[in-house]
């Protein structure tokens, strides 16, 4: 009796999560400054003028650079991750990023001068782009096709819990007494808090396994294969038929897909694989322009300038990164049922328009006495985060990651979520200075892109729920597509179980149907190996 449903074990769910960690001290440590520029000790101590001082044009510009060195950081460590999450793997990359980021928010908790901190910053930003771009990918490798959506956007809840974490963080801090000799610990203390999550990872390195996909791909086959059948063993499958299947069409692909090395930029050398990167790019710098960083790391800022005070703008700040948990968590339980690309729409749609009606209210309002017109102001600050993560903020690492074939994964990962980064050194470094200088007007430079992105979406981005990843490849063009699995009829999906049993131990498909060709003297003297009993 043949099954084809994949159940999640908890030890599938464990790994993803672990490695997720290390994405909430990325949220943490991108969000972190939101609430570090909140703290008037963080002012005093670096000799920076505060709001309707003289001097605030220099102060905008020193927010805008601790910000942009950590996304040009981060563009870096996307680089860097392109070449060594294939060269040494997954594993190994993610544990290099986590590195980095505890050696960056150490010397960022550290920093005695403004130079310092700038630099600090760019250290950290390396590390989170690392881990920005390979615990998602990795989080997709280990999963099934049908729960690769809620696999990966355990990346996205972990983003929300860094960015709530860093918020209340930042709200508790600002009650430490100004006048304390260790005042500086208000804005020291959350920073230092970057480096737990990572050094969590690191000591728990032994218990992570490495990419089957990329095992496979270096063909330590009988170790891909293994780690695959404990990824997806369950108990109503004691003969591992839903692992045998998925490792069955793992297989497949990749001896198809060795006959296509991949060439200096390859993902640009064919019209499926330049599809890809048109749609990697126009998602991850599209929705950078839907604003989600300068809410999250100016959101204090936006705040004050609405005519709130003291811990107020923190505290709101606070009270909506924990609202991003929730929709977080709707993602994951959705994501698989609804598809990535209605999400990525309907989030897209819903940021537009509140970014639309708070720009029409900063411009009606800003500066006035009305209440009740700076009050609606919040209230589309608030619907703008509703939309952006329930529908937007998990989906879009599931995406970009999963849309690339196994060999250049990790190249197309790199680059959708560098051009995110570059994307936000436009926002990041401009926003501080142009909310300063135009007010309301800075909205128009989020609105007009975001419209444009709209439309690309409707016509370019397909949907790629429910597919293998070996398969997806067939939605942008791909001629070398080896099996599928979406959409395919029971009898199909039985005889492909049915060649899946023929595996042998080592995760080799024999060439005839119960026995794998002779082995040579390095390997053994009996000339076979007999496929396991089955049951057949």
């Amino acid at each position: 009796m043949f099954t084809n449903k994949h159940i999640v074990n908890t030890y599938n769910f464990l790994v993803v999560a672990f490695v997720a960690l290390g994405t909430l001290s990325t949220a943490y440590g991108l969000a972190i400054i939101g609430s570090t520029v909140g703290q008037p000790n963080f002012y005093t101590y670096f000799d920076l003028a505060t709001a309707d001082e003289p001097g605030y044009a220099h102060t905008t510009n020193i927010i805008g650079a601790l910000n942009g060195v950590n996304s040009a950081g981060a563009i870096i460590g996307c680089l860097f991750s392109a070449w060594a999450a294939d060269a040494t793997g997954r594993k190994r990359t993610m544990l290099v990023g986590c590195a980095i980021l505890v050696i960056g928010g150490a010397l960022c908790a550290g920093s005695i001068s403004i130079g310092m901190f700038i630099a600090a910053r760019l250290v950290a930003g390396i590390g989170a782009g690392i881990l920005a771009v390979c615990v998602p990918m990795y989080q997709g490798e280990v999963s099934t096709a049908e729960t690769r959506g809620a696999m990966m956007c355990v990346t996205g809840v972990m983003y929300a819990f860094g960015y709530t974490f860093a918020g209340w963080m930042g709200f508790a801090c600002y009650f430490f007494p100004a006048d304390s000799p260790s005042a500086t610990f208000a804005w020291r203390f959350p920073l230092a808090l970057q480096c737990v999550p990572p050094l969590i990872v690191l000591a728990g390195s032994k218990f992570i396994p490495f990419s089957p996909r990329w095992l496979l791909g270096k063909d330590r086959r009988e170790e891909a294969y293994e780690i695959v059948k404990h990824l997806h063993a369950n108990p109503s499958d004691p003969q591992h038929i839903a692992a045998r299947q998925e490792f069955y069409l793992m297989e497949k692909q990749f001896e198809m897909d060795k006959q296509y090395q991949p060439r200096f930029l390859e993902i640009f050398r064919t019209k499926a694989n330049r599809r890809r990167s048109l749609v990697a790019c126009l998602l991850m710098w599209g929705d950078q322009f839907l604003g989600i960083y300068v809410m999250t790391n100016y959101g204090v800022l936006i705040y004050a300038s609405l005519g709130l005070s003291g811990f107020k703008p923190l505290l709101l700040n606070a009270c909506w990164t924990t609202f991003t948990i929730i929709g977080n968590i709707w993602t994951f339980f959705f994501v698989d049922r609804y598809g990535r690309r209605t999400f990525l729409l309907i989030g897209a749609c819903g940021c537009t328009t509140a970014l639309i009606f708070l720009c029409a209210l900063t411009a009606s309002f800003l500066g006035g006495t009305n209440g009740a017109g700076l009050n609606a102001a919040v209230f589309f600050i608030w619907f703008y985060i509703f939309w952006w993560c329930f529908f937007v903020d998990a989906t879009q690492y599931v995406y970009v990651s999963e849309i690339w074939p196994n060999h250049l994964r990790s190249q197309g990962t790199a680059l959708g979520i560098a051009v995110f980064y570059l994307a936000s050194e436009v926002t990041l470094v401009g926003a501080p200075v142009a909310l300063n200088d135009i007010g309301w007007k800075f909205y128009l430079v989020l609105i007009c892109p975001s419209v444009c992105y709209i439309a690309a979406m409707w016509f370019l981005f397909p949907e790629t729920k429910g597919r293998t990843l070996e398969e997806i490849g067939s939605l942008f063009g791909d001629e070398h597509v080896a099996s599928h699995w979406y959409g395919i009829s029971e009898e199909e999906k039985e005889e492909i179980a049915r060649n899946a049993l023929k595996l042998t131990k080592s995760g080799r498909i024999p060439d005839e149907p119960y026995l794998r060709p002779p082995m040579n003297d390095a390997e053994g003297k009996d000339g076979g190996e007999k496929v396991e009993d089955v049951g057949l």
